[in-house]
């Protein structure tokens, strides 16, 4: 098997000059792009002429030749079979997400939607258009669900994401199968955008995948900003179910004097809303020539990203200060293992304390890595469900926060003695060892080895900036009273 994680060094100069001085650890919000696929890209850009792909000239031929063909290898890339599946291009997995919504929302009669704890928060939204709705707090809910008689009428949806973008922690994919055997009208959509990242999603099984797969193609090769929906296709009919239509998606439309319309047949051309965004799907065939250049498949990727990982989580979990107390809270799942691709992606997410105990506010935190040129991600990472879980956030403790003024992406560390979001650390194909290392110094220097670090909490914080201000106006109404009284001497 080809393995590239004796030429990550080699990789890095090569490809990925522009960190040579940063220490990137944040693969599961974007991975990074290979400097030869920008490359190439401008190269094909600037020697090809590519037109709008809905005519009939040679630039517009070009355009509709090259989406056809990176359609086909898209395919081919998760195994999936021409036959059974269609892939249909969209902004980003949130828009593959939204595009499902949109045809299970003009089913008559409407659907049932439920949906994981782990869930990002553009799954957790197609709730508000469904007349029912269900949180799955524990697996355990989902398969003594799968396996329960059905209690919900009509059509059902059911979504959670491949890999929590929080924490790393990966659900089953068999439950699509599952549930395709044991429950009626019921249709599996998987967010796989964090598990693409490093994970490796096999769709050769038609009858075991999901119905609908969302993903996001920056994730993986770093470039384009693309998304794409695979879709079962039989299991495409629900689709056909949304009334919008736009652009190229229609054979033929009349608007005047008439509402008439007939959609396009195939899966994807009656999905495709408008324009294709061409330009990116041609830059899209040339990140997967050099991805598998790099790296040759997604399985090198999660081998070498998993021993990366499974590093920095053990180093992180024991490291302590001088007295004792442990540095790091991890929020791992206690039945995830960084050994066993299948339960744990190479996702890190944590909480800092003091020698004290006490959090040590996560912005602050973040803080102090950019200073090193270390880049981590910090707050809530759009996974409400799976934040509220690790950090015991009751509803009414979260509305209470929001009343007090917290919002999405502040710096209100803790509230009511609470942390408002965690610390977040992700590897990706490019990622090295003297990352890890160089994270883990960072951590020892600023707090391990630190018997008094500065108290970075926000509470923390504010209460010692009011107490230096109160004992500084305390001296000074000292020292006129003493001038007054007389005194020749006065000690501030």
């Amino acid at each position: 098997m080809h393995s590239y994680s004796s030429r990550i060094q080699e990789i890095r100069r090569k490809e990925y000059g522009y960190i040579k001085d940063v220490t990137y650890l944040d693969h599961a919000g974007c991975t990074l792009y290979p400097s030869t696929l920008m490359h190439r890209f401008a190269q094909d850009l600037t020697s090809n002429l590519f037109g709008n792909p809905h005519s009939a000239s040679p630039s517009s031929m070009l355009s509709s030749e090259r989406v056809e063909n990176v359609r086909a290898r898209v395919l081919k890339f998760f195994n999936a079979s021409p036959e059974h599946f269609d892939l249909v291009f969209v902004a980003n997995a949130t828009a593959g997400i939204k595009l499902v919504m949109d045809g299970f929302r003009d089913v008559d009669g409407g659907y049932w939607y439920g949906y994981h704890r782990d869930s990002h928060t553009s799954l957790v939204g197609v709730r508000e258009h469904a007349k029912a709705s269900r949180c799955f707090i524990q697996d355990s809910e989902v398969e003594q669900w799968i396996s329960s008689p059905d209690t919900e009428d009509g059509i059902k949806l059911i979504a959670y994401p491949a890999q929590s973008n929080m924490n790393g922690r990966r659900s089953p994919l068999e439950w699509c199968g599952q549930i395709r055997r044991n429950k009626s009208k019921t249709y599996t959509l998987l967010d796989a955008a964090a598990f693409l990242t490093t994970g490796n999603l096999d769709l050769s099984a038609h009858d075991e995948a999901p119905d609908f797969i969302s993903m996001s193609f920056y994730k993986i090769f770093g470039f384009p900003d693309l998304g794409g929906l695979i879709v079962r296709k039989s299991s495409a009919d629900i689709l056909t179910k949304r009334k919008y239509f736009g652009g190229g998606t229609v054979e033929m439309v009349i608007s005047v004097d008439s509402n008439w319309h007939v959609k396009r047949k195939e899966i994807h051309e009656s999905l495709e809303d408008g324009t294709l965004p061409f330009h990116n799907i041609v830059a899209l065939g040339h990140a997967m020539d050099v991805y598998q250049e790099l790296y040759a498949s997604p399985k090198n990727v999660s081998a070498h990203t998993a021993a990366l990982a499974k590093s920095a989580y053990n180093r992180l979990s024991t490291m302590k200060y001088s007295n004792g107390s442990l540095v790091c809270e991890m929020h791992k799942d206690p039945l995830a293992t960084y050994e066993d691709a299948t339960t744990q992606g190479p996702t890190i997410a944590f909480s800092v304390h003091g020698p004290d105990g006490a959090y040590i506010g996560k912005s602050k935190v973040e803080e102090a890595a950019i200073k090193q040129k270390i880049h981590i991600r910090s707050g809530g990472v759009c996974n409400p469900g799976g934040i509220a879980t690790v950090l015991g956030l009751s509803s009414q403790e979260l509305q209470k926060n929001y009343a007090a003024g917290m919002r999405c992406g502040d710096n209100n560390d803790l509230m009511a003695g609470k942390p408002t979001g965690i610390l977040r650390l992700s590897l990706g194909a490019m990622s090295s060892m003297a990352d890890v290392d160089k994270f883990i110094n960072f951590m020892e220097e600023t707090y391990a080895k630190n018997d008094k670090p500065m108290d970075f909490s926000a509470i923390g914080m504010n209460e010692k900036i009011r107490s230096i201000k109160k004992q500084k106006s305390l001296r000074f109404r000292t020292m006129i009273r003493n001038i007054t009284r007389g005194h020749q001497q006065v000690t501030v």
